[in-house]
């Protein structure tokens, strides 16, 4: 979940090409699945339970608006961890960010509903989308935006090899604050 009492920067983590993939398993009752037609409501879900969007409404439209009408690479990009009785309780997509006409691997949007968060499902998928992208990308460069609202998450993202970006002003034509972010949460990370 989001800790909104920071002050909102913009934060970039870059992994490098040939850093190691990340390994971690899931804990059992839990599985992988790719998006299916109609898991934008289940996404929406899961972004809205950890703040961030207002309503899980407004997070389907957005996934909806921007990832859907790309239905042959959502369906290879995003994926979910399920329960057992095929609730979806966590997302990641491996996607991608352009600056000018220089393609760069983003991952985006990884979330865990909050009431599973401390089962190592973040880990999990964390683990297997570095190695998505991997198979999808090459083992290139890669990002994640952030930002200083999800310190907690920078902490597992530093364990799949991702550091923060300091040089690099817009990676993806992502907006970089991570050096003045730095500031406010070196103490939690």
């Amino acid at each position: 979940m989001l800790d909104k009492s920071l002050d909102y920067c913009r934060i970039i983590m870059k992994r490098a090409a040939g850093a190691p993939i990340p390994r971690a398993e899931l804990p059992e009752g839990y599985t992988f699945v790719m998006y299916r037609d109609g898991d934008a409501g289940a996404w929406g879900e899961i972004e809205a339970s950890v703040l961030e969007f207002d309503h899980a409404e407004e997070a389907a439209q957005y996934f909806q608006t921007n990832y859907a009408p790309y239905d042959s690479e959502v369906r290879r990009r995003t994926m979910f961890i399920q329960r057992e009785d095929g609730k979806k309780v966590a997302t990641f997509t491996a996607w991608w960010n352009y600056t000018g006409s220089r393609r760069f691997p983003f991952m985006h949007w990884v979330a865990v509903k909050p009431s599973y968060q401390g089962l190592g499902l973040g880990k999990a998928i964390i683990a297997k989308g570095v190695k998505l992208m991997v198979e999808l990308e090459g083992d290139c460069v890669m990002y994640i935006p952030t930002q200083t609202w999800s310190h907690k998450a920078i902490k597992l993202y530093r364990w799949a090899g991702f550091e923060l970006e300091m040089d690099e002003p817009e990676a993806g034509g992502v907006m970089n604050q991570t050096r003045q972010a730095y500031s406010l949460i070196k103490h939690l990370i």
